[in-house]
């Protein structure tokens, strides 16, 4: 069965969280919910958060039953040969409005021995952040398991973690491993692996709306952790207008930046895998020969594998897009 030839779009899956605000409403126009919504998952086959498609003919279609039935044609030979009928990525926008715990994600091996899932590789594009925004980042010295547990115990962790304030536009790799923490005040976009497990360390003495503090993962992010300090924090990139600006290259996923002001057209014969566009700033259209899907800040598409040809046209003259495979 020939694979869908259209851009999909799928009905955001929102997430309360204690620490999340109301800009994922506000801010990027998502449905509105009476309790603080901290994530919006934009595309997700992690069980019980299932994407469902929301525009065109496949509408109402679970991302899951999209993949067993076209396979190949829709994720790419080579994806659909590495995680069958998984979809390999969890595509997520944030909104931090109080600090995120101390964190972080263990790597393939041991999420897959522990857990029996992948582990957590990811990176975030801020879309915005206040004036004193900052991330938690990977140490800022040498520490032994023994220092870092004396840290832990005398609720001194923070003081060890690099701490940066950043800005719109940054771009942050967080392999495995290693420790950070979002600080309030950011919403950004989030690319990782298909995972859902966290380790949380530190939580800023921070109780829940019954009083009672959130579990702590102290033993089993002890194996987890990545002790040492990063050469870089933040990742660097030159955004080109009208050009495709490569971000992040790793084996897990792709992420390119496209800024455009004028039409693009896009034709990848040469490529085997999906390919999703999160807006981050201004608006547009992705269109196939037959399909338009409309697309703006705060909004995701996916394109099926086997679609070659598309265009992309900015709408007022400006959109900026997250262009990302696997």
């Amino acid at each position: 069965m020939k694979a869908p030839n259209y851009p999909i779009k799928f009905i955001p899956i929102l997430q309360e969280r204690i620490w999340g605000g109301y800009k994922l409403h506000t801010v990027l126009g998502k449905e509105a919910k009476p309790l603080p919504i901290g994530e919006s998952w934009e595309i997700s086959t992690i069980p019980d958060n299932v994407s469902i498609v929301e525009n065109g003919f496949l509408k109402g279609e679970s991302l899951q039953d999209l993949i067993h039935t076209y396979k190949a044609d829709f994720v790419g030979e080579k994806v659909y040969t590495n995680y069958g009928e998984n979809f390999p990525l969890l595509i997520k926008f944030i909104d931090a409005k109080t600090d995120l715990s101390v964190q972080l994600h263990p790597n393939d091996d041991l999420a897959q021995k522990r857990h029996n899932c992948s582990g957590k590789e990811e990176m975030w594009y801020i879309m915005s952040a206040e004036k004193d925004s900052r991330l938690l980042f990977g140490f800022n010295q040498e520490l032994s398991k023994d220092t870092y547990l004396n840290h832990l115990k005398n609720n001194t962790l923070p003081e060890v973690l690099h701490s940066e304030k950043i800005k719109e536009g940054a771009v942050y790799h967080i392999p495995a491993g290693r420790v950070h923490a979002i600080g309030s005040g950011v919403v950004l976009a989030e690319i990782q692996q298909s995972s859902d497990v966290t380790y949380r360390l530190y939580d800023w003495d921070r109780k829940d709306t019954k009083g009672k503090g959130r579990e702590l993962h102290t033993e089993q992010a002890l194996d987890a952790i990545d002790f040492s300090i990063p050469n870089n924090f933040k990742t660097k990139y030159k955004a080109i207008l009208n050009s495709r600006s490569s971000v992040i290259r790793s084996p897990n996923f792709v992420t390119n930046i496209l800024e455009l002001n004028t039409l693009m057209r896009i034709e990848t014969t040469h490529k085997d895998s999906f390919t999703i566009y999160m807006c981050v700033s201004g608006a547009g259209q992705i269109s196939t020969k037959d399909f338009t899907t409309n697309i703006k800040m705060g909004e995701t598409v996916l394109i099926p594998a086997s679609v070659k040809n598309y265009q992309i046209m900015p709408e007022s003259n400006y959109i900026k897009l997250l262009q990302v495979s696997a």
